[in-house]
């Protein structure tokens, strides 16, 4: 018997409307700069590589994985995406998966899109890349220290996003409660929110986290290090992505389609991330209102990543992860058409009176 798909990302309810304002206006300067990023080094070479990586993204974060304690948990391949895309790029093609999850699969509230794409596409690739470049300064495309530098950013990347999600839910009953303490929104406190979130993600999700990077930059080391180099530098590339290669990736990332199912094995929800019967099941006492009123506040069209008429079976998963990534390919595409042209229309234009002067 399958288990139903666990929320992976911060729902509605979790964090008080203020939260989740402060939120999103923090982690829209990183959007800008990001798709500043993307229209300066866009193009049609590269576009697919965005797209393929937004979707790595996706697929990864639907394999749920048992953490201690009862809970579940999950990488993100938010390091491997600021290797090869750098971190402010990153935080677009991240964003746009964790987008999707919200609206199309109930993964995340849709207030909490702020929340979530602060903590896994600002956080995780802005550290796990400075830790990466410290690591790997000065070396050659193909030096371990590359690898090591993935793993490690990997590692503290994930941990130090948990760190922070760990804060937003042991502020809440702090700062947000009814006259009797009655938290309204996340209640447990800091002292035990941190150690819940932290401690089962630097033992076991953020070590997955670590190795993905680590092995997928050695394979680019190997089969096409151009990839590793293509949106780093501070001009449009230049390098090639041999279509061969990038095939390659996309054979790889269909594998993982297939094997999605074995993300609905893991026992538990992940900690902080329940639903309002989840906390009553759990034996807490209260449900804080701020949850109940909030929470089904979006009716996601596939929601839990299931399809209706399949209800919650491993094809319906499959099925969902196929939908997700059909999604994101068509979004990353659209938003990079977009920027570009955007970047056209902003090039002055050349006088022609001003050309034959030249001439």
């Amino acid at each position: 018997m399958l288990n139903s798909p666990s929320y992976m990302h911060v729902p509605d309810g979790m964090l008080s409307p203020l939260t989740s304002l402060i939120m999103f206006l923090l982690v829209l300067p990183f959007w800008y700069k990001g798709a500043r990023g993307l229209s300066k080094r866009v193009n049609a070479r590269n576009v697919p590589l965005i797209a393929l990586m937004a979707a790595f993204s996706f697929i990864v974060m639907m394999f749920n994985v048992p953490l201690p304690g009862g809970t579940s948990g999950h990488a993100v391949a938010g390091a491997l995406v600021a290797i090869i895309l750098g971190p402010g790029v990153a935080t677009i093609a991240i964003s746009i998966a964790l987008v999707i999850q919200a609206i199309f699969f109930g993964d995340g509230g849709i207030l909490q899109i702020g929340a979530n794409c602060f903590n896994m596409a600002v956080v995780l690739p802005y550290v796990a890349y400075g830790i990466y470049s410290l690591i790997s300064a000065n070396s050659s495309v193909t030096s371990v220290r590359r690898v090591i530098g993935a793993a490690l950013g990997g590692w503290v990347g994930l941990t130090v996003a948990a760190l922070v999600t760990a804060v937003e839910f042991g502020l809440q009953p702090l700062l947000w409660h009814a006259a009797d303490g009655t938290p309204l929104y996340a209640p447990y406190p800091l002292n035990v929110a941190i150690p819940a979130m932290v401690i089962p993600h630097l033992l076991v999700a953020s070590v997955i986290e670590g190795l993905v990077g680590a092995a997928v930059v050695l394979y680019l080391q190997r089969a096409n290090p151009a990839i590793l180099q293509l949106f780093t530098k501070q001009t449009v590339a230049t390098g090639t992505v041999a279509p061969g290669r990038l095939r390659l990736l996309w054979i790889g990332l269909l594998a993982l389609i297939v094997a999605t199912p074995l993300g609905l094995l893991a026992p538990g929800t992940a900690w902080g991330e329940w639903s309002a019967d989840e906390l009553s099941r759990m034996g807490l006492g209260i449900v804080p209102q701020g949850m109940s009123t909030m929470q089904g506040l979006w009716g996601a069209p596939l929601a839990d990543y299931g399809i209706p008429a399949l209800g919650n079976t491993s094809l319906g998963y499959v099925l969902s992860a196929v939908a997700g990534v059909g999604l994101i390919v068509v979004v990353s595409w659209l938003l990079s058409r977009l920027l570009a042209g955007m970047t056209r229309s902003q090039k002055p234009a050349v006088p022609a009176l001003q050309e034959s002067e030249q001439k």
